[in-house]
C-alpha cells in the first residue's frame, strides 16, 4: 500500500519542491505532493536547475496552497521550513504522522551568482540526504 505526504513550506517554491521531487524519484509508488501557507507566484528557477543537475525535473511544478488538501487524509507531513512549522497548527486536514525536518531558505541567500547557486545546491544535498533516511526507515 502506498503512503501518501504532504510536505509543507511557506512558500511551497523551493525546498518542499525540492523534497517532493527527491521523494518521488526515489519511489514512484508514493503519492508526494508538497504545498505552502503563503504559496508564491512559482518554482525557484534555482530550485528548478540544481534539481535537474540530480537528474529530477521540477520544472512542471508549481505552489500550491495549503487548502486545497484540508479535505484529504495523509499518512504523513513533513514540514521543511520553520515558518510552516509555526504555522502547521492551521493544517487540519487528518494526518497520522507529523514530523518537521527544517532547512534554510535558499531563497534567501545573498552574494554573487555563483555563491547563490551554491546555497541552493548545499540546501538540495541536506534534503536529499535528510528524505533518503526517512525514505528508507518509514516510507519503503
Amino acid at each position: 500500500m502506498s503512503k501518501k505526504i504532504l510536505i509543507l513550506c511557506t512558500g511551497n517554491s523551493c525546498r518542499s519542491q525540492m523534497a517532493e521531487g527527491f521523494l518521488k524519484s526515489f519511489d514512484g509508488n508514493l503519492e508526494v505532493y508538497s504545498a505552502g501557507t503563503r504559496p508564491s507566484g512559482q518554482v525557484h528557477p534555482k530550485a528548478v536547475q540544481v534539481m535537474r543537475e540530480e537528474g529530477v525535473d521540477i520544472s512542471k511544478n508549481y505552489p500550491k496552497n495549503t487548502d486545497q488538501f484540508i479535505q484529504q487524509s495523509f499518512d504523513y507531513m513533513i514540514t521543511v521550513c520553520s515558518n510552516a512549522d509555526e504555522n502547521c497548527p492551521v493544517f487540519t486536514g487528518k494526518v497520522m504522522h507529523r514530523q518537521h525536518i527544517g532547512f534554510e531558505d535558499p531563497a534567501e541567500a545573498t552574494g554573487s551568482e555563483e555563491e547563490i547557486l551554491n546555497e541552493f545546491r548545499k540546501i538540495r544535498d541536506q534534503i536529499k540526504e535528510r528524505f533518503y533516511d526517512l525514505y528508507r526507515k518509514e516510507l519503503q
